[in-house]
């Protein structure tokens, strides 16, 4: 019976796997990130059309992104002359300057660290995969998507504005939520705290839903 290779995955709330990469801006590490937020995402190849589409829309919203003390990271199992070229052609072809380094990956070290290589999907190249990796070098969130279909930039954004929100304030955000919008007080524990939440001044439809505004 033939193996199957399986990828292990990194955990959620665990140290981000650390690594020591060749990218268009130098050799980077984990650590050089300490204190910021990092996106990490990997794509399939350069010089492919949804990729060049994904990594315009990184580019747009870098400031936003930078706002939010968050840092961009891209890589594929390309060579480093292969990105500088394809970086330089997107500047060329559609007027897009590429702020943010992307790893060379050609060992293909990170990409296995990370379960980006998914065999049912691609055997040698890496996945729509993305990492968000908070100040502490902690991961936090892991979206995969297909190859075929692009992601979108914004939902990142929110994300990583909710996962903020959520420590500094020490509550839950609802679906689609946006700064602004009401947040979700957690549940209380204990029965007796439940009898109390009711007359606690939050906006609830029941005591293991209330909800405030910040």
């Amino acid at each position: 019976m033939e193996e199957t290779s399986i990828t292990a995955l990194p955990r959620l709330n665990e140290p981000a796997p650390d690594f020591d990469a060749k990218t268009t801006h130098g050799t980077r590490t984990l650590a050089d990130y300490k204190g910021k937020w990092l996106i990490l995402f990997s794509h399939p190849a350069d010089f492919t059309p949804v990729c060049t589409t994904e990594f315009m829309a990184f580019a747009k919203a870098y400031p936003a992104f930078q706002q939010l003390n968050c840092e961009l990271l891209g890589l594929s199992i390309d060579s480093n002359y292969a990105h500088m070229a394809w970086v330089r052609n997107i500047k060329e072809k559609f007027g897009v300057d590429i702020p943010f380094p992307i790893i060379e990956d050609l060992s293909m070290r990170v990409a296995h660290a990370y379960g980006m290589i998914q065999p049912g999907a691609s055997d040698t190249s890496a996945v729509r995969s993305t990492f968000v990796i908070d100040d502490k070098g902690f991961l936090r969130a892991m979206i995969y998507y297909p190859m075929s279909n692009g992601r979108s930039i914004p939902e990142f954004l929110r994300l990583v504005t909710a996962m903020q929100t959520s420590d500094k304030h020490s509550v839950a955000t609802p679906e689609g939520w946006q700064p602004g919008d009401k947040v979700i007080v957690p549940p209380p524990q204990t029965t007796q705290d439940a009898e109390k939440r009711m007359a606690e001044g939050y906006e609830c439809a029941d005591w293991y839903f209330c909800k405030k505004s910040l």
